[in-house]
């Protein structure tokens, strides 16, 4: 399994009370300290589709599941080349998205320098809910206050007169989320269209506060066979062994 992902780690931990499978989950390794796993993890790339393809013969890998974050669309590319390339079943496990609900300001971007353009020319207090890649960006608009949480602690801090950096890790809920926000005046909120509930807070405290949120559109992922929850992934592999056994392997 392809995670990273709170699914993922729910996935992983319904199929490791299960006999009739062995699972291995695989981490990017971008964060310093990932959260406990219950099943065996490997961590790091696999060097492209090419290496993932290697890495399921030589395991001898009979299924491969994405649930990588939605964002992460060169492996979900990569693991559909592996698995044409192997004949490895792959089913993905994509969240929907959000979707806007009455009294929410989104501001749709398609990418990040559109979404440091849409905080607008006047000084505004944004809070960047971003990976550490993106923040960069933000360099382009110094005007603005930012406050900035990240799993682990952000190495080159942003080039601009005010920011202010939280380590944390969540899920958050609404409340603490709406008091993070008000405690720090936030008028804008930067962050992607992850869907789920585990980062949901931040946007209905949004909503409630009257902040506006600027919104990464998602990237296209390549099509194939997907389910949207945990439970339905277990509903599919039910099904699946409940059939002949044939993975296509």
């Amino acid at each position: 399994m392809l995670g990273g992902t709170i699914e993922a780690r729910q996935l992983a931990g319904a199929l490791a009370r299960r006999t009739d499978v062995d699972v291995t989950l695989s981490l990017a390794g971008r964060t310093a300290h990932p959260a406990a796993q219950p099943v065996p993890v490997r961590t790091g790339g696999f060097g492209g589709d090419d290496g993932l393809a290697g890495y399921l013969g030589d395991e001898r890998i009979d299924l491969l599941i994405d649930a990588t974050h939605p964002y992460a669309a060169r492996i979900s590319a990569n693991a559909v080349r592996a698995a044409r390339r192997t004949g490895v079943r792959l089913l993905a496990l994509r969240r929907p998205p959000w979707r806007p609900v009455a009294g929410d300001r989104w501001i749709a971007v398609a990418d990040i320098e559109e979404a440091v353009r849409a905080l607008e020319p006047v000084p505004r207090r944004v809070f960047l809910a971003l990976g550490r890649k993106e923040i960069g960006a933000f360099t382009q608009a110094p005007q603005h206050r930012y406050l900035i949480r990240s799993v682990d602690p952000v190495e080159t801090k942003l080039a601009v007169p005010h920011a202010s950096y939280l380590v944390d890790r969540g899920p958050f809920s609404e409340s603490e989320e709406r008091a993070l926000l008000a405690a720090h005046d936030i008028e804008f909120v930067v962050a992607k269209n992850s869907g789920g509930t585990a980062s949901y807070g931040k946007i209905a405290a949004a909503r409630a506060l009257g902040a506006s949120v600027v919104l990464l559109d998602r990237p296209l992922l390549p099509a194939v066979e997907a389910v949207e929850t945990v439970d339905a992934a277990i509903r599919w592999l039910d099904h699946l062994f409940a059939s002949d056994g044939d993975l296509g392997v």
